[in-house]
């Protein structure tokens, strides 16, 4: 029987769809890309094998025309897809609508080649009942500037990761790859490291104070910092330098610690004037509702998840109905939306709250794609998050996007700012202004449903307020107290996933689409790893990005890339030829030189050179090298009589930042290097050789076996290994020591039920084990001194659901202003924390127990509840991970050479004749 059929990208999307068009349709899926250049020699066709261009899998001398291959496991696929074109009447082509399933689209349309029945091009940004069969009433044609700009992407990549790879793997390290996006990303993550390892403390001191003003305001005290002396403003952080010099010394006064606690004596006594006070109106309006950046960024922030995770989770969101297409650089909804999202404040929060007309957000994204809308609940009315049924993850980020996009059209936030100046003499007569600050909100409007996150803790949240009493000019406060607090700089925060995708957003480089596959390339690939949610440059990004700036200056620019962007918008807004782009990338022209010329004119390159980093100044004698194994430091000594340079070498840890490999470190490494062997003497009981190592997880002891112990096989031997505890050191260990620790795991002895019960030392700490229980001890050395009547007593105590008995608390600062629990400082096993029974908040590094204060304490706890309950699936998560990878890569494997070449060539001709050819057979009816 004849069906229209329709071919979307994801079988969920497919089965969604077809349940909403019903008979008379079959939907199928293309299961994503159905072809592409090839992957390897095995896939590359035969005709083009012998051809100077037939590893790029691009005709660069003819128009760059590209070969495409359809991969092994596709074929069986594309043959179903064939079947049911043959008794279509009608074939619709249903891929999403950015530049990436235009091309899809076309792939499709130029495999399967249709014959004497329509080709439609069915768009739609929601996976609701209305939109799609108001997408299959009114179809387009294909867009073939937009498939063009995606092609000249595709071969744009192609071009630079297959020239300018090969130059990392002869002269970096083989395996390595380039791209031209990803090597850029890497150069932010390296240069932002530059600025932290060219980076130098410096300290400054102020004052600080609480302030009475009097039993008839409110309320009464209120803190203020010292803002001049003597009319010269005290300097704070941002008046230092990178260097650690102060910008300008004679603009602001430097208080050290001396100075600062003689100031703080000298007002002992001081009465205060208030000198002036400046109020004015407080507005803050909504935030737009979210594009593909900002939805990363903040999922990132509240939700802890990664752009990667938040796509993902997204994707599955859009293809069940639940939200709009979640790649997209617009910030408009539709008037439907807009009603919808206007009528459910009503509800929800009051008349009050809506505004008197529509809020229309205009796009700041240069180029943005006004197709698509924002990122919203999908339909004309928005199910709230308790109607959706999702659970986890799904429900956590639709929430998210549902709180924006009804906070998008609610009223302003207003309310008033206050800034008060305190001025009085000190004992020494200079005279000292304090500065205080504050906001109150009358009208919360939008910020009762959505406050927007931070990526700089230290800065004012927009629905934080701060209250100070209603002063006057001229009147009298006295002080509670005036304290001295030193400070020091910081130097600039390393990149977090959500910062860098601000930054490359800024830069315009790169398309938001594209911004969580990137991060995660340079993760996968080794340039960077995460510390907590930072990201770290490995040292083998240095000597890439050293390279790139070196030989590729032009292509590993931030101006050149963010230039592409604009010159692929123009291809696909026709206003520019793909051809004539790609040729004068490849092959240069007047204006600037090529990447083809450049890769075979690069001349001799000194390895070494770019894999050797001077720690300290660069006539250091102590350089971190990038080896074949992973980064060392090395000692330059003198040469030897052969002529070549020997010194003493130290493996550098692979989880220790570049900006921590400090001179003083990179001496503690070479004292102690890891691999080199302290004996200490032969075990008493099996005579073996034991030795003290440092390692690439500590130090530790272990035996030394014989020669001929089988280390493979049934009969494999493994030596006896034990960290040393953390009041040990390599140094001093003996060899009693050692032969204690070597007898960990011990038995402790068992319980009334024969159960054995071991003492062991793990990843986070000394703990018993009996059968599948374990509870944590609070020492290491009663990993060798424990009683079994002292482990069966801590086995008669509750289980702390894992986190071993519950520690007293170190301090009580008060009750908490949002949950009205009191809070108390804790030490956990991973450092203090501060706790009000519900949320867990960790100090952080600036933190101390003993000055933190009730405030500090409420806004690290607000900080966690923003970031929303702990995943508790995270464990299971990432142990999934690399199963995931693998199996990536076995289906990349298996991609197999196309059809002949004669008839690939047939279908990639040059770009004009494509388009008359395409645009033809999207024509017929």
């Amino acid at each position: 029987m004849a069906h229209k059929l329709v071919i979307v990208e994801s079988p969920t999307k497919a089965q969604k769809i077809g349940e909403y068009l019903g008979k008379g349709y079959v939907v199928e899926s293309s299961i994503g890309h159905i072809r592409d250049l090839p992957q390897s020699a095995a896939d590359t066709p035969t005709a083009i094998k012998d051809k100077k261009w037939g590893r790029l899998g691009v005709d660069v001398e003819n128009g760059f025309v590209p070969y495409y291959v359809v991969p092994r496991d596709k074929k069986a696929h594309m043959s179903k897809l064939k079947k049911l074109l043959k008794d279509a009447d009608e074939l619709f082509l249903a891929t999403d609508e950015d530049r990436e399933g235009e091309a899809i689209a076309w792939h499709l349309l130029d495999e399967l080649k249709p014959k004497g029945i329509p080709v439609r091009r069915m768009v739609f940004h929601e996976i609701t009942k209305p939109a799609i069969l108001a997408a299959a009433a009114n179809p387009r044609e294909l867009d073939m500037d937009l498939v063009e700009a995606q092609e000249a992407r595709r071969i744009l990549d192609r071009l630079y990761g297959y020239e300018v790879s090969p130059v990392l793997w002869k002269k970096v390290m083989s395996g390595l790859s380039a791209g031209r996006v990803q090597s850029v990303a890497t150069r932010l993550v390296v240069d932002k490291e530059k600025e932290r390892m060219k980076f130098r403390i410096a300290s400054y001191w102020d004052l600080e104070g609480t302030f009475d003003g009097g039993a008839d305001v409110d309320p009464r005290m209120f803190p203020a910092k010292l803002h001049s002396i003597d009319a010269k403003r005290v300097a704070r952080g941002s008046d230092f330098t990178q260097g650690g010099e102060l910008k300008s010394p004679d603009a602001v006064v430097h208080l050290d610690r001396k100075g600062a606690e003689a100031l703080a004596d000298g007002l002992y006594d001081t009465t205060y004037t208030v000198r002036s006070v400046e109020s004015k109106p407080y507005k803050r309006s909504p935030y737009a509702p979210f594009r593909t950046t900002t939805l990363q960024q903040e999922a990132g922030r509240k939700l802890g998840m990664s752009a990667q995770v938040a796509m993902s989770v997204a994707q599955r969101l859009y293809e069940n109905g639940f939200i709009t297409y979640m790649r997209t650089d617009s910030t408009t909804i539709s008037a439907s939306a807009v009603e919808s999202a206007r009528e459910q404040v009503r509800e929800l929060y009051g008349a009050e709250y809506v505004p008197d007309s529509p809020r229309v957000y205009a796009s700041k994204v240069k180029n943005a794609q006004e197709a698509h809308e924002a990122i919203r609940p999908a339909g004309d009315t928005f199910q709230t998050p308790a109607q959706t049924g999702l659970k986890g993850d799904q429900f956590r980020l639709y929430e998210l996007i549902w709180m924006r996009t009804i906070a998008s059209q609610m009223k302003d936030a207003v309310g008033q700012s206050v800034s008060v100046r305190l001025g009085g003499a000190a004992s020494d007569g200079r005279d000292v202004v304090f500065g205080a600050s504050g906001r109150v909100i009358t009208f919360h409007g939008f910020l009762k449903a959505y406050v927007e996150g931070l990526d700089d803790s230290s800065k004012q949240r927009d629905d934080q307020e701060t209250r100070l009493p209603e002063l006057v000019e001229g009147a009298s406060v006295s002080s509670a107290s005036i304290s001295a607090n030193g400070h020091e700089t910081k130097p600039p925060s390393r990149y977090t996933e959500a910062t860098l995708i601000k930054e490359l957003e800024d830069r315009e480089i790169g398309r938001p689409s594209t911004y969580a596959s990137i991060i995660s390339t340079i993760i996968n690939r080794g340039y960077v790893y995460k510390k907590g949610t930072a990201l770290v440059p490995a040292w083998i990004a240095f000597s890439v990005i050293r390279l790139m700036e070196e030989h590729f200056a032009r292509q590993i620019s931030y101006e050149f890339t963010a230039e592409m962007e604009s010159v692929l918008d123009d291809i696909a807004g026709g206003r520019r030829d793909r051809v004539s782009e790609l040729d004068e990338f490849y092959y240069g022209s007047e204006r600037i030189k090529g990447l083809h010329p450049l890769v075979t004119g690069l001349g001799d390159i000194d390895a070494r050179e770019l894999a050797t980093f001077p720690i300290g100044s660069p006539d250091s004698k102590i350089h971190l090298r990038v080896g074949r194994y992973g980064p060392y430091v090395e000692e330059v000594a003198g040469p030897d009589e052969d002529g070549t340079t020997a010194g003493r070498r130290a493996n550098v840890p692979d989880d220790l930042p570049p900006d921590e490999l400090t001179m003083a470190k990179a001496l503690e490494l070479l004292e102690t290097p890891a691999g080199e062997e302290a004996v200490l003497g032969n075990h008493p009981e099996t005579g073996l050789v034991v030795v003290a190592k440092n390692g690439r997880y500590g130090p530790y002891v272990t035996e030394l076996l014989p020669e001929d112990a089988p280390k493979t096989g049934k009969n494999a031997v493994k030596p006896r290994t034990s960290s040393l505890f953390k009041t040990m050191s390599i140094d001093t260990v003996s060899l009693d020591e050692a032969v204690q620790l070597l007898s960990l795991p011990r038995v402790v002895g068992t319980d009334p039920e024969g159960v054995e019960i071991t003492a062991q030392n793990g990843r986070y700490g000394p703990y018993l084990k009996k059968g599948t229980d374990s509870r944590t001890i609070d020492s290491e050395e009663k990993l060798l001194t424990i009683t079994l009547d002292e482990a069966l007593a801590i086995y008669a105590q509750p289980k702390a659901r894992g986190r071993g008995a519950a520690t007293p608390p170190l301090k009580e600062l008060g009750n908490d202003p949002v949950s009205g629990q009191p809070i108390v400082v804790k030490a956990g096993r991973f450092g203090e924390y501060v706790t009000d029974g519900e949320y867990n908040a960790t100090l952080r590094k600036d933190d101390s127990v003993e000055e933190l204060t009730l405030e500090r304490a409420a806004e690290l706890l607000q900080d966690r509840r923003d970031k929303g309950p702990a995943k508790k699936t995270a464990k299971k998560s990432a142990k999934k991970a690399p199963a995931k990878k693998a199996a990536t890569k076995t289906s990349a494997a298996k991609k197999t050479p196309a059809k002949k070449a004669t008839a690939k060539k047939a279908t990639a001709k040059k770009t004009t004749t494509k388009k008359t050819a395409t645009k033809a057979a999207a024509k017929k009816a």
